[in-house]
């Protein structure tokens, strides 16, 4: 596989990831939506890796600051505090036990503000991606 091979994965992985949340999320389901929200954003993040360093192999690690911290992307302090609020819902999506604790943080209203949120983050990636 070329680089561009594996960012177009990479890519291609996360739009598969936002339907997810999507669908989730119109089912109510938003514990498992913000866990697909954020593959979507680690996703992008590890295509931008990809584009911006010699491996075509990015870190197997799921934080976002830290991926994006690597790259060229510039955060404002509100992106990089809506990261680190996402960066929550790795970890709920991955252990079933810690979803318990934030289901009654992930309301409607939190789910709508980080759709608008991740779209705009999406679309900057996107935009260093093309």
């Amino acid at each position: 596989m070329t680089k561009k091979d594996h960012i177009t994965y990479w890519i291609e992985s996360s739009q598969e990831d936002w339907g997810r949340a999507e669908m989730c999320f119109n089912n109510k389901d938003y514990v498992f939506g913000l866990f697909c929200l954020h593959l979507c954003a680690e996703k992008l993040s590890k295509a931008l890796w990809v584009k911006e360093n010699e491996s075509d192999f990015p870190p197997r690690i799921h934080n976002l600051l830290i991926l994006l911290e690597k790259s060229s992307l510039i955060l404002t302090e509100h992106q990089l505090k809506f990261l680190s609020q996402l960066n929550t819902f790795q970890l709920e999506g991955r252990y079933p036990d810690y979803q318990r604790k934030i289901y009654h943080a992930a309301t409607p209203e939190l789910v709508d503000e980080f759709l608008i949120e991740a779209k705009t983050l999406k679309q900057c990636i996107l935009e260093k991606l093309a």
